[in-house]
């Protein structure tokens, strides 16, 4: 790849600890972004559902969606999906790594060892 890939996560997450490690040991050039120190912009993240879908992105196992009332969780759809992703980025689930044409989410090596083959 000509540019670097971006990867996007939250510094301290265990998986994101695991996918950056995959990237380092394979010499894959890749920018970190984290986007509860940086945020992410509406139009990214609204252009992220757009590609794979909000139920992909939402983060919904974690702590801070688990804090959330029964009224906040409940009739869930894009639109209230990307305001609460918005308002707390670590509902977004990690990491996104943004190839240019495509998303991967979520750290799986399978996965990561077929899209750089």
């Amino acid at each position: 790849m000509s540019t670097p890939i971006t990867i996007y996560g939250i510094k301290n997450c265990d998986t994101m600890k695991k996918a950056r490690a995959w990237l380092d040991a394979g010499g894959i050039a890749h920018v970190f972004h984290d986007y509860q120190a940086k945020g992410i912009q509406r139009l990214q993240l609204h252009g992220w559902v757009t590609e794979v879908g909000w139920e992909a992105l939402l983060n919904r196992a974690g702590t801070t969606f688990r804090k959330l009332s029964e009224a906040e969780r409940a009739d869930l759809d894009a639109t209230r999906a990307i305001a609460l992703m918005l308002a707390q980025p670590s509902m977004i689930k990690r990491p996104v790594l943004d190839l240019g044409p495509r998303l991967i989410v979520g750290f799986k090596p399978e996965i990561y060892a077929t899209a750089f083959k």
